[in-house]
């Protein structure tokens, strides 16, 4: 098995301060771990950091963070958006549409000639081009400039891209993968009929000490409070989060706050607001002392690869209570045994009163959760994966 010393990541976005989306965090951390390790990384990325108008805002060039050495390259600004979105409506749609709708669509996804370019004119000089996620147009098309150099991190979720026949091409074109959990893989393979290929590797979750009481005391909360760190939107499933914990205040009577990490507008009904803290991006201690102080962390999506903020809570000492639907997430808790489920309201209602009522389920379901990060996502663990998936054979 060759080792793989000169490694091209190919990511949509970076952010050279805190995150700017699970997968992004994802590469971003990978190719770090990477290059600390000894090998040559380059970490090619487009010059946008917002994932609603891909605007150019990055000045173009070669910059140094940390390990990294990160060239930013222009999207597309010519790209269709009109077609691309019409397209995408269809797709979520599930409706039908040609192999020549699925190449306009991936063609006016978020794009940059000048990065793809550039990887073409220097394709000798690396032993591998790592991408993902598998949806943007600039992972599709490094991932097949040489398929036989390409690892894919798909971060794959059953969704109506996933069943494209462009994607189904894509997949059997490309020789390795990296995986954020089993379940991901054993839907790559249902999917489109896959050899027992890829390594399933996650990412890494550093400790810290925090204070429990810290964030609380900060922001002058009495009241217990719930938490969800990330996007704000309908696929990560908060408008269903914020409208649960509106009945359950109602039902039950309890006062029971929630607090927002993260970015985007919040959907609530207007009756919650008073009890919404939104404290937008903060650092990553302030974030796992907001964690550790919760009652639990709720996460409501259903599309998911690795719950990175489920390790991170687990680790801050807080229990999760996931939506059930999520293969991922619900094999992520039954697996650390770290966390509750809900299928709908009356779940979440049942599941939230067992753990404001009962702290000795919390530290149970907390510190099985905290062995199962120590001890399957410390970085260790983790780049022994990594660089095997990087090594092995096509």
């Amino acid at each position: 098995m060759a080792k793989a010393q000169r490694i091209a990541f190919v990511c949509p976005r970076f952010a050279e301060h805190g995150t700017v989306g699970g997968a992004e965090t994802l590469l971003k951390a990978l190719a770090e771990r990477v290059a600390r390790s000894g090998r040559e990384v380059n970490f090619l990325t487009t010059c946008a950091t917002n994932h609603f108008t891909w605007e150019n805002t990055v000045p173009p060039g070669t910059r140094t963070y940390g390990p990294l050495r990160v060239t930013f390259f222009p999207v597309n600004e010519d790209r269709d958006v009109g077609a691309f979105l019409s397209i995408q409506h269809r797709i979520d749609k599930r409706q039908p549409i040609s192999r020549a709708d699925e190449e306009t669509w991936m063609a006016h996804s978020v794009n940059s000639r000048a990065l793809i370019q550039h990887l073409r004119d220097h394709l000798d000089q690396y032993d591998r081009i790592v991408t993902g996620p598998y949806l943007f147009g600039i992972s599709y098309f490094a991932s097949l400039l040489d398929p036989s150099k390409t690892v894919l991190v798909p971060c794959l979720h059953d969704e109506p891209f996933a069943y494209l026949t462009i994607t189904r091409d894509l997949f059997r074109a490309v020789p390795r993968f990296i995986f954020n959990t089993e379940p991901e893989k054993t839907l790559a393979r249902r999917l489109y009929d896959l050899p027992d290929r890829g390594l399933v590797v996650g990412m890494g979750i550093e400790d810290m000490p925090v204070d429990p009481a810290a964030f609380a005391r900060r922001h002058h909360l009495d009241q217990p409070y719930i938490i969800y760190s990330g996007r704000r939107e309908t696929l990560k499933g908060t408008p269903i989060l914020t409208a649960y914990l509106q009945a359950f205040r109602e039902r039950t009577g309890r006062d029971v706050r929630m607090v927002f990490t993260g970015s985007g507008d919040i959907e609530a009904p207007d009756a919650l607001r008073p009890a919404l803290l939104d404290v937008g991006f903060v650092s990553e201690q302030e974030k796992r002392e907001a964690m550790a102080g919760a009652v639990c962390f709720v996460h409501a999506s259903v599309n998911e690869s690795l719950g990175i903020v489920l390790l991170e809570a687990w680790l801050a000492g807080t229990p999760s209570l996931v939506h059930a639907k999520s293969v991922v997430l619900r094999d992520q808790c039954r697996r650390a045994g770290g966390g509750l489920w809900f299928r709908h309201y009356p779940d979440f209602e049942e599941a939230l009163l067992r753990l404001l009522d009962d702290p000795g389920l919390r530290q149970r379901l907390a510190e099985s959760g905290r062995r199962f990060v120590l001890e399957q996502y410390s970085w260790s663990a983790v780049e022994r994966r990594l660089l095997a998936a990087l090594d092995a054979d096509a």
